[in-house]
């Protein structure tokens, strides 16, 4: 964090509850009391013009909007903004800026929809700054990557309570600096992005980690975030790691417990704790 970092926009505190109970019948034909996950939209109004709806969790809807204005290129610098007040009651949230980020309403029409869970979007003029990308090289210890995944282990509190959501972590070595789930991926991704820049925090020394697969949004929001690692529990898309060879994006999926797949960057791990190979057995002969 930048100790000097003062400018921060006028905000709204507005996080809604993660979880709503409800009554289910389970096979047994009996009555339970169940914790499901919350789902609402959220319409994002630039100085009274409207942008889109997300849908939301809603959990930190202001640091949520910050960070996907600045991942699609819509702001550059966290002084274009002046405001950020979210209005449950109508399901809108209104931005005030400062007049400088003229042409946003042409860009709209530049838009591609991908592949992550609810609306997720990658407007054109973000693909376009892509190729400007460098990210510093960093090297990591496999041993570090197994107490990462330890540490990540101890979250995801509202996946276990209520499922349906995914989780994103910023996360530096071994240590989890701040975890967000969302309905969708994408979603948690721009509320840590929204952090990072309210609290002046950079990515060249950080690790992202997500729940999902690593499509090429999630890459492309990694790098602009300017992290060099991601580490997800799942797979990724070929288009996914085309992005990460593109910027230089240490990719590693399928990571669980002593287990992981580097798809790119290999180089940069130091294998320094290998699990011990299991050695195939022979089929045993049927004898008389």
């Amino acid at each position: 964090m930048n100790a000097l970092l003062a400018y921060r926009p006028l905000m709204s505190r507005s996080g809604l509850e993660a979880t709503h109970a409800v009554d289910a019948v389970d096979e047994q034909g009996e009555v339970r009391r169940i914790s499901i996950a919350g789902e609402r939209p959220l319409t994002i109004y630039i100085d009274k013009l409207e942008l889109l709806t997300l849908m939301t969790m809603g959990r930190r809807p202001e640091e949520l909007v910050l960070g996907y204005l600045v991942n699609q290129g819509i702001i550059e610098r966290i002084e274009q903004i002046k405001a950020i007040q979210v209005e449950w009651d109508v399901e809108a949230v209104a931005v005030v800026t400062d007049g400088s980020i003229d042409g946003w309403e042409e860009r709209l029409g530049r838009k591609t929809v991908t592949t992550g869970c609810g609306q997720g979007t990658v407007f054109a003029s973000m693909m376009d700054k892509f190729n400007e990308i460098d990210l510093p090289r960093i090297r990591y210890k496999q041993s570090n990557i197994y107490a990462l995944l330890d540490s990540l282990a101890k979250h995801n509190e509202i996946y276990k309570q209520a499922g349906a959501v995914h989780g994103c972590a910023l996360c530096k070595d071994t240590e989890v600096i701040d975890f967000v789930e969302d309905v969708g991926r994408h979603n948690a991704v721009d509320t840590l992005a929204g952090r990072m820049l309210l609290d002046g925090i950079t990515g060249e020394n950080k690790i992202f980690y997500t729940t999902g697969r690593l499509t090429s949004e999630m890459v492309i929001k990694v790098a602009q975030m300017g992290i060099p690692l991601l580490l997800s529990r799942s797979g990724l898309t070929q288009m996914g790691l085309e992005m990460a060879q593109q910027a230089g994006v240490t990719m590693i999926g399928r990571a669980k417990g002593k287990h992981f797949m580097v798809f790119n960057g290999h180089e940069q791990i130091e294998f320094d704790q290998p699990p011990a190979r299991l050695e195939k057995r022979s089929p045993r002969s049927n004898r008389g």
